[in-house]
């Protein structure tokens, strides 16, 4: 696997690009071979091109960020890799709906809102139930350590 390296100080980073084994990790200081520098602070950066095309070749992979770069420096073609993937965004209008009308009916006295559908009550009674079910099973755990301890 072709990845980065950190060497250098606290503060100051910069990188070696090595070749080492992917199960090894880059702290170890098992590698293969050292194929380039990167400095994130003044971007400078320097390879070694046909020793990276060759390790390529004979199936060395390069990791998400030194791929991007590679093809930044035209090294290599292709498209650069996401290194972080987005997670999807649940609907903010389905939480918030919910929550004017649970706040209402625990001020009122616990009674649902009059306005709410049959189906909105079925949907809120069926995600309560689980907690319901779990408090006495809670309560003869609690009762089983007492009769443990006495």
């Amino acid at each position: 696997m072709i990845r980065m390296q950190r060497i250098g100080r606290k503060n100051m980073p910069a990188f070696r690009i090595i070749v080492a084994e992917h199960t090894r990790g880059p702290k170890t200081g098992n590698i293969v071979e050292k194929v380039g520098t990167y400095n994130p602070k003044t971007k400078e950066k320097q390879f070694n091109a046909d020793r990276i095309k060759y390790w390529l070749s004979v199936g060395a992979k390069a990791s998400a960020t030194v791929h991007n770069m590679l093809v930044s420096e035209k090294i290599i073609t292709g498209a650069k890799i996401a290194k972080h993937q987005e997670k999807p965004a649940e609907p903010v209008a389905a939480k918030t709906a919910d929550l004017p009308a649970e706040a209402s009916a625990q001020a009122g006295g616990g009674s649902p809102d009059s306005s709410q559908s049959e189906e909105v009550r079925e949907v809120k009674a069926e995600a309560k139930a689980p907690e319901a079910e779990t408090a006495p099973a809670a309560e003869e755990k609690v009762e089983a350590k007492e009769e443990k301890v006495a």
